[in-house]
C-alpha cells in the first residue's frame, strides 16, 4: 500500500511542474495516508501499547490480560466519573436498561 502511494505522490509531484494544484493533491494524499492509512507498527513500550488503553481497535481482544485490565479500569473511572457529575442523566440511563 505504501508503494502505492508514494509512487502516486511522485507522479502528482512530476505533473505539478505543470499545475501546482496536483502539489496540493500529492500533499494531502500523504496528510492522509499517515494519518489514517498506514498500519500501527511495532508498539513501543508493554505490549498493549501505549499508555491508557491498549492496541486494541473497535473492542478486538486485547493483545495480554494487562492490557484488557487497563482499559477494563479506564472505562470503569469514565463511568463512575461520569455518574458523579452527572446524577440525573445517570439516573435516566439505568431507569431506560432496567425496562
Amino acid at each position: 500500500m505504501g508503494t502505492i502511494v508514494m509512487s502516486g505522490t511522485v507522479v502528482l509531484v512530476i505533473l505539478g511542474f505543470g499545475n501546482h494544484v496536483y502539489w496540493l493533491a500529492a500533499v494531502a494524499v500523504l496528510f492522509l495516508y499517515l494519518q489514517y492509512g498506514r498500519s500501527p507498527s511495532a508498539p513501543t513500550g508493554r505490549p498493549g501499547g501505549g499508555p491508557g488503553g491498549g492496541s486494541s481497535p473497535g473492542g478486538a481482544m486485547p493483545a495480554d490480560y494487562r492490557s484488557y485490565r487497563d482499559r477494563r479500569d479506564m472505562q470503569a473511572k469514565w463511568e463512575r466519573r461520569y455518574r458523579r457529575e452527572r446524577p440525573l442523566e445517570s439516573r435516566r440511563q439505568e431507569r431506560e436498561k432496567s425496562k
